[in-house]
């Protein structure tokens, strides 16, 4: 008898981590199938005329990161390239002394992008709230998006399905340490089912405001 509910209990486990890996693993499946066709190499993206920068984090200088230094460049080789005319650099300005848009900016401006070719959303705080507001907000409708291959994805699956017509851009400029790409990886993992549950489930508001778009 023991035996038997020990066995059971072992089965009801496995079941449920079986349940639990597949809630994680299938809206991520679902992003990169959607994302399939939908990123370009830079000379190939189709003209868009603005492109969104994600935040990536500051560091305790509040300098970008190196994650956040190769979008900002990506985005500005865009707008070189004349792909875009303007940048959405869209990240988190909670705090007084931690400000990602204007960061984003000071290194946009230092790579010689104009500062009228700069827009800075400073309630991007997550993902979904960077795709929202770009429309709600900046009125965009589309958009080259720029980020990293392991976020890609998210970003492409949520502006599309927010209302940004989007296409995408991979920021990998540098070679990123293994042990960074895996946590950045997994960590997609809980993102984009958690990404998904807000978009037909929980329908958050992010941070609004007055509508000041970006193309009168």
């Amino acid at each position: 008898m023991f035996k038997r509910i020990i066995k059971m209990l072992m089965i009801i486990l496995l079941v449920c981590a079986i349940l639990g890996l597949l809630v994680l693993l299938v809206p991520r499946l679902v992003t990169a199938a959607y994302a399939h066709g939908k990123i370009y190499p830079p000379a190939d993206v189709p003209v868009r005329r603005v492109a969104i920068v994600f935040g990536a984090g500051l560091t305790r200088g509040g300098k970008p990161t190196p994650v956040l230094v190769d979008r900002v460049t990506a985005a500005a080789n865009l707008y070189f390239a004349g792909k875009v005319e303007k940048l959405l650099m869209s990240g988190d300005n909670r705090f007084i002394n931690y400000n990602e848009p204007e960061a984003m900016r000071q290194l946009a401006l230092s790579l010689g992008v104009p500062t009228d070719a700069i827009v800075r959303d400073y309630a991007g705080r997550r993902t979904y709230d960077t795709c929202y507001r770009a429309k709600a907000i900046f009125g965009v409708t589309q958009a080259i998006l720029v980020t990293q291959a392991f976020h890609m994805p998210r970003a492409l699956y949520l502006c599309n399905h927010l209302g940004v017509d989007s296409v995408g851009v991979d920021a990998d400029l540098e070679v990123y340490r293994k042990s960074a790409l895996l946590y950045w990886n997994l960590r997609e993992l809980p993102a984009t089912t958690s990404a998904l549950w807000d978009l037909y489930i929980g329908h958050p508001l992010p941070v609004l405001g007055k509508y000041e778009p970006i193309f009168p």
